[in-house]
């Protein structure tokens, strides 16, 4: 990952297509999916997207980076770096969804309200960015960094959790891609600011003979 010169494009392009999402396409994803209420189907997509709840990968975190803190420093800082990158990534959606006080779905298929509000607490306008969708990319992209042999599983996961908060009219599209960003952005600066080479130091030495 080269890693501060992508940070600005990633973050350009998801603005470009969170824009044009919100004039073209959120609401008309929104009440696509509003068609779809089996049972089955809605339960399906509910199970997945408590996948993309944060306390999972935090108190994970914790854990290995307790539990190793004095026994192998690399799986410590892997703990840490885990943590690290939910948290923020979760604190700066909770930011933002404050600053924004975007409407969510509900609002326009039971109100027709649509758009932002600013600085709004209440849970029916704070849609934007999508938490769920944060915490799901940093986790993801967290952990196929230290476990590469399962990146695509990783990522693959990642996107369906973000995508089951479109499915369950939770929030629109733009609001997972732009909480997506913001999870893939903030993975980015910390490991390379931060774990990269404590990581990739460790890495090194365990290797050695």
């Amino acid at each position: 990952m080269n890693e501060r010169r992508t940070e600005p494009v990633i973050l350009l392009t998801s603005a470009v297509f969170c824009i044009a999402s919100f004039y073209f396409f959120d609401r008309a994803v929104a009440l696509f999916f509003q068609q779809f209420n089996d049972i089955l189907w809605t339960g399906a997509w509910k199970a997945i997207t408590k996948a993309g709840e944060s306390q999972w990968y935090l108190v994970g975190g914790i854990a290995i980076y307790a539990w190793f803190r004095k026994k192998n420093h690399r799986k410590a800082q892997s703990g840490l770096f885990l943590l690290s990158t939910v948290a923020v990534s979760g604190l700066a959606a909770d930011l933002l969804k404050f600053i924004f006080g975007r409407a969510r779905p509900k609002l326009l298929l039971e109100q027709g309200i649509y758009g932002f509000g600013f600085f709004h607490i209440d849970h029916a306008w704070i849609s934007f960015p999508s938490g769920h969708s944060a915490t799901a990319l940093s986790a993801a992209l967290t952990l196929s960094l230290l476990m590469p042999r399962f990146k695509s599983a990783f990522i693959a996961g990642g996107i369906i959790i973000a995508a089951s908060r479109v499915v369950l009219d939770q929030h629109y599209l733009s609001d997972i891609v732009a909480g997506s960003t913001l999870g893939i952005v903030t993975v980015t600066m910390l490991y390379q600011r931060y774990f990269k080479t404590a990581l990739d130091e460790t890495r090194i030495l365990q290797a050695e003979p």
